[in-house]
């Protein structure tokens, strides 16, 4: 995309928002939280950021930079005045700091329309397909993000082009999977480690987000948890982190290439583990750690630690170019769909269509609804090749290809 497409973007999105939001206007969307810490106000700007500019189906390269300097405007602010004093500590206003977010979105698209400061490199990106439905349960619980321009959301300059979508399954609550969803991918930016060691990194940003959202969840009296699985492009590697029962397939040639095994109570490692830290797993219409939950590692569910612990796995891969897709999805899509019966359907979707990939997930929500389903179903298909060229030829160019940005948002 050239600068003329994101110019006529910005100047399309101001007349859309025009006027400028005043203090009397409801905000363009709320916060679900009531106060942030101080750590926590990059997350929430660069959500909200991203939420909206991709409702007005903003560029992701653009909503990257865009996300990106606004919340650099936001933090280099004194954000004395939107503190609300609580009873215990301090905090800022969450409702307060969205509205000063999305003014500020509203005066850098203004100043951009001016001088355009942004300039897309040349880097691989990839074809996503989104969709997640409520199903028959009451609440929606899941939350997913994808960051196709990592490099840019978190201004990176001496990396390989590197890319971030994951999957939070919530339980009890949906409070821990927004929280995961908002700051986990900020916490691997702030790792170190990331340069040498993305795999350590990963590591730490599960934990230092369990760790974080343990003391948010005692200040507000919350009692839930999230699963959670991410994938993190590099280059030629593939890196998966996850916690948990969300899974992620990796699909090469059109056959499956398993890259994790979830967390399970019934798995004998986990079993062992939670027993000898005096815990149990017994059978209660699942195997459940101590009669109650179904999983055995999560963010969050603190009067369930050390059983259930914030400890993620991950694995690397090297990438050579010949591999189709990826899908990442919760239980309640796994639990009813194989991984081989989840490549029939993407097999036979693209044959149908040409190769088009927009209703990829759509297709393959349908399938767990249809196969029994109840629960949340969250997919997100991730082609690493265009699906419309031969897989040689594919592999000629590296395995990259031209991004496009999908956002079928919650059903």
């Amino acid at each position: 995309m050239n600068e003329k497409t994101f110019r006529r973007f910005l100047e399309l999105f101001l007349r859309e928002m025009s006027p400028p939001l005043q203090d009397s206007d409801p905000l363009p969307s709320r916060p679900l939280t009531d106060l942030v810490c101080e750590d926590e106000v990059e997350g929430e700007c660069l959500d909200l950021c991203l939420q909206h500019l991709y409702k007005y189906n903003c560029p992701c390269s653009l909503a990257a930079a865009l996300a990106r300097a606004t919340s650099d405007s936001i933090l280099q602010s004194d954000l004395t005045i939107h503190h609300l004093i609580k009873s215990v500590e301090d905090g800022i206003e969450a409702v307060k700091l969205a509205r000063l977010i999305f003014k500020r979105l509203f005066e850098t698209c203004g100043a951009w329309t001016k001088e355009l400061p942004y300039r897309r490199r040349p880097q691989p990106y990839y074809e996503t397909s989104i969709h997640a439905i409520k199903n028959m349960r009451r609440k929606m619980e899941d939350r997913h993000i994808i960051i196709p321009d990592f490099n840019t959301l978190f201004n990176i300059q001496d990396q390989e082009e590197q890319a971030f979508f994951a999957v939070f399954d919530g339980h009890g609550g949906v409070d821990a999977a927004i929280y995961a969803a908002n700051h986990l991918h900020v916490n691997l930016a702030r790792q170190d480690s990331l340069s040498q060691d993305p795999g350590e990194a990963l590591r730490r940003a599960f934990k230092i987000t369990d760790e974080h959202f343990v003391k948010k969840a005692s200040r507000e009296n919350l009692r839930c948890g999230t699963t959670g699985v991410v994938t993190f492009l590099r280059g030629r590697t593939l890196h998966v982190a996850w916690l948990g029962d969300s899974q992620v397939i990796l699909v090469r040639r059109g056959e499956v290439v398993e890259l994790m095994k979830p967390h399970k109570p019934d798995r004998e490692d986990e079993k062992q583990r939670i027993e000898a830290l005096g815990g149990c797993v017994i059978w209660f219409g699942t195997w459940r750690v101590n009669g109650s939950l179904s999983v055995s590692r999560a963010i969050g569910d603190s009067e369930h630690k050390p059983y259930i612990c914030g400890d993620a796995d991950h694995a690397a891969f090297p990438l050579d170019g010949s591999e189709d897709y990826l899908l990442l999805a919760c239980d309640g899509f796994w639990d009813t769909v194989s991984p081989d019966e989840a490549v029939r359907v993407v097999s036979d979707h693209l044959q149908e269509n040409a190769g088009d990939t927009a209703m990829v997930a759509h297709k393959l929500v349908a399938s767990a609804r249809d196969a029994g389903s109840s629960d949340n179903i969250t997919v997100i298909a991730v082609f690493l090749r265009d699906p419309r060229t031969p897989p040689q030829l594919s592999q000629l160019a590296g395995g990259r290809v031209l991004f496009v940005c999908l956002f079928p948002m919650l059903a």
